[in-house]
C-alpha cells in the first residue's frame, strides 16, 4: 500500500479530470481543507514525535530548512504542490521548471512513508485534488494530450519512488532523521498554506472547519 497508494490518487485525479472536466471550485477546495488538515495532523502526531525522540539536538534545524526549501520550489511551481495553478494561455509544450519542482516535492514525500506507513494515506488524499487541478489546469491551457498524460504519471511514481530509494538504500537510514526532518518542514509549509488558501479571502465557513475537523479526527484514528 505504501507505493500502490500515492500512485493510484495521482491516477485517479487525472481520469477524473479527464472524464467530469470538474468547472465548480467549490468541492476541490473542501477536499483540499480536508487533505490539508489530515496530512498536517499525520506530521504532528507521527512524525513530529519520531525525529524529536531520536534525540537530534538540531531536527529543529532541519525543519525550518525543509520550509525553506519548499518557498524556494515554489518559486518554479507557482504553488501547484497546493493546488495554486492559473492561467489560461495555450501550453506548446511541458512547463519544465514546474515539472522538475514538483516531482522533486513528491519524491521527497515518499522517503517517510517506509517508516511511518499511515502517511501514504495522507500523501494519497493529498495528491488526488492537485491531479485533478493540474489535470484540468493544463487541458484548459490545450497541453498536448500525450505530454500531459507523461507529465502526470511521472508525478505519480515520483512518491512511489523515493519511499522505494528511502527502503532499498541503507547508507540513507544514517541520515533518517534529518531527511524525515525536512520533509516535516515541506509538509507544514504545504498543509498549513493549503488550509488558509481554499477559501476566498482567507475566510472560515462551516463547511471547511467541517471538512479541517475531519481530516483531523480521522488522523487520529489512524
Amino acid at each position: 500500500m505504501n507505493y500502490i497508494l500515492p500512485l493510484l490518487s495521482v491516477l485517479l485525479g487525472y481520469i477524473i479530470a479527464l472524464l467530469l472536466k470538474p468547472k465548480g471550485k467549490t468541492n476541490l477546495k473542501l477536499l483540499l481543507a480536508f487533505s490539508g488538515s489530515f496530512l498536517l495532523s499525520l506530521t504532528v502526531m507521527h512524525l513530529l514525535p519520531d525525529v524529536y525522540g531520536s534525540g537530534n539536538p538540531k531536527v529543529g534545524i532541519y525543519i525550518m530548512l525543509g520550509i525553506l526549501f519548499q518557498i524556494i520550489l515554489e518559486f518554479f511551481s507557482k504553488g501547484a504542490e497546493h493546488g495554486h495553478v492559473h492561467g489560461h494561455d495555450k501550453m506548446l509544450q511541458i512547463p519544465w521548471l514546474l515539472f522538475i519542482s514538483l516531482c522533486i516535492h513528491a519524491f521527497l514525500e515518499g522517503f517517510p512513508v517506509g517508516h511511518h506507513h499511515n502517511l501514504s494515506y495522507g500523501i494519497a488524499i493529498h495528491h488526488l485534488p492537485i491531479a485533478i487541478i493540474l489535470t484540468t489546469f493544463f487541458l484548459n491551457a490545450q497541453l498536448n494530450k500525450t505530454a500531459l498524460l507523461f507529465f502526470m504519471i511521472t508525478f505519480a511514481v515520483m512518491t512511489p519512488l523515493g519511499t522505494l530509494v528511502s527502503d532499498n538504500f541503507p547508507l540513507l537510514n544514517a541520515y533518517y532523521t534529518e531527511i524525515t526532518a525536512v520533509v516535516i518542514g515541506i509538509l507544514f509549509h504545504i498543509s498549513s498554506t493549503i488550509i488558509f488558501e481554499s477559501s476566498e479571502g482567507h475566510k472560515f465557513n462551516i463547511a471547511k472547519v467541517s471538512m479541517i475537523i475531519l481530516g483531523i479526527l480521522l488522523a487520529c484514528f489512524l
